[in-house]
């Protein structure tokens, strides 16, 4: 089974970081060690850190992905020394000595293509109360947020029994970000998925956007749409829903064009 994998490094040659990769079958994107990288990572992929020579850049990066509620498995690519220094609070899948042969390079993709992040991590990632799940959307095209109601058949939106008026960015966007609670979007990822790749005007629409969501949301409910300093926004759920708390019912309105 061929996986898609992401090397991250600084290195010149990135054949160096981890040779074995070269050996095997699976396709591997190359991209620079730093922030704007996390951007270009598929959903579906399993990344492979080089944490040889920078272990300080490694565990930040690390600190990113999960604040920025990504789930993409992390196994890091160590020289031996860097053992004494790696553990779980790093949020890792798994890590590996750079010298690991083609056989436990392997082996350690398939457990981890298996059981993600979960086992070396210290609590969930992203929010939500065991067996919940925020974001998702229901037979009937709806998304429940606790008294916040996105109905993506619809092109409606509702919160506290009463209707939101919304234009049609407005609602794209609100609905892009309440599909993925607690995860954090940069502007340029926003302006990716809401606007297009079409799109030539620039990431300050976001801000403006973000600012009438906000607004229309009201003083009691702007805080869901929260501000990630130097990073980009993200869906906050209420605490009532992570409680198991029941949404009302929903009252839908027009979305202009």
């Amino acid at each position: 089974m061929v996986t898609d994998l992401t090397l991250m490094t600084f290195a010149a040659d990135p054949a160096t970081v981890l040779p074995s990769l070269a050996l095997l079958s699976h396709r591997v994107r190359v991209l620079p060690m730093d922030a704007a990288s996390l951007v270009k990572m598929p959903e579906n992929t399993i990344l492979f850190l080089d944490a040889r020579d920078d272990l300080a850049t490694a565990k930040t990066l690390c600190r990113l992905i999960h604040a920025s509620g990504l789930s993409t498995p992390i196994v890091l690519v160590l020289t031996e020394g860097g053992f004494t220094v790696v553990n779980s609070t790093w949020g890792i899948a798994d890590v590996v000595v750079s010298s690991a042969s083609p056989a436990e390079v392997e082996g350690r993709l398939r457990l981890v293509s298996e059981r993600g992040n979960s086992p070396l991590g210290t609590g969930t990632i992203g929010g939500g109360a065991a067996g919940s799940e925020p974001g998702t959307v229901n037979a009937d095209g709806q998304i429940r947020s606790g008294d916040l109601v996105v109905d993506t058949n619809g092109y409606t939106a509702s919160l506290h029994g009463h209707p939101i008026d919304l234009a049609y960015k407005e609602f794209e966007l609100l609905k892009y970000l309440v599909q993925h609670p607690g995860r954090v979007f940069t502007r340029a990822q926003l302006l990716q998925e809401v606007w297009g790749y079409d799109y030539y005007g620039g990431t300050r629409t976001v801000d403006v956007h973000i600012r009438r969501l906000r607004a229309k949301l009201g003083g009691e409910y702007e805080h869901l749409i929260g501000t990630v300093r130097n990073v980009g926004y993200r869906f906050d759920p209420p605490e009532d829903e992570a409680n198991g708390a029941a949404p009302s019912a929903p009252i839908t309105t027009d979305v202009k064009n």
